[in-house]
């Protein structure tokens, strides 16, 4: 299987190269990413979460899909390869915002990532792909709020970042 390479940008989103995917995380280089929030007809999120066998964060619960862009491939369409891998579908999807957030795990990985976040609308039921997700579940944001304040160890680090700029994002809209 060819190593996956992730687009290492400036701060203003500029690239300036790529870099193996582990290798960008071990060095907490600056690289590009996006973030796919899928809501219902009920403003209801589509949350996943995250396969046991993920090299951080394994079984806890985030946005519907997350990932990388490859060299040369756009926000839009990066979110759509990666929603039709991990959750088995592809709906329209638009960018709401873009931002820099870092964060460091245990096992010496940092997430350094300049963060497009995308919307998108969804109403039937996913096909999980079970390599890359353990579960899913439709939950309204009012409801997440409560649970990143109750139980923030349930949720990914940067969810918990992201879904705080979204959840303002989404009620302004």
């Amino acid at each position: 299987m060819k190593e996956e390479k992730v687009v290492l940008v400036d701060s203003n989103d500029n690239p300036i190269g790529t870099m193996p995917k582990i290798e960008a995380h071990k060095k907490a280089l600056l690289h590009r990413a996006f973030s796919v929030f899928i809501i219902n007809k009920e403003n209801q999120l589509m949350l996943q979460k995250r396969s046991l066998n993920k090299y951080h964060s394994p079984g806890l619960w985030t946005n519907t899909c997350c990932s990388h862009q490859r060299e040369g491939e756009d926000n839009l369409a990066a979110g759509q390869r990666r929603l039709k891998e991990e959750m088995g579908f592809t709906t329209p999807l638009k960018i709401l915002f873009s931002f820099i957030y870092q964060v460091s795990f245990e096992n010496g990985l940092t997430e350094h990532e300049f963060d497009h976040v995308l919307l998108g609308y969804y109403e039937n039921t996913p096909k999980i792909n079970y390599h890359e997700v353990a579960d899913w579940k439709w939950m309204g944001l009012d409801e997440i709020a409560c649970e990143i304040d109750k139980r923030p160890n349930d949720f990914t680090a940067w969810f918990k970042i992201i879904f705080n700029r979204f959840y303002k994002h989404i009620n302004n809209i």
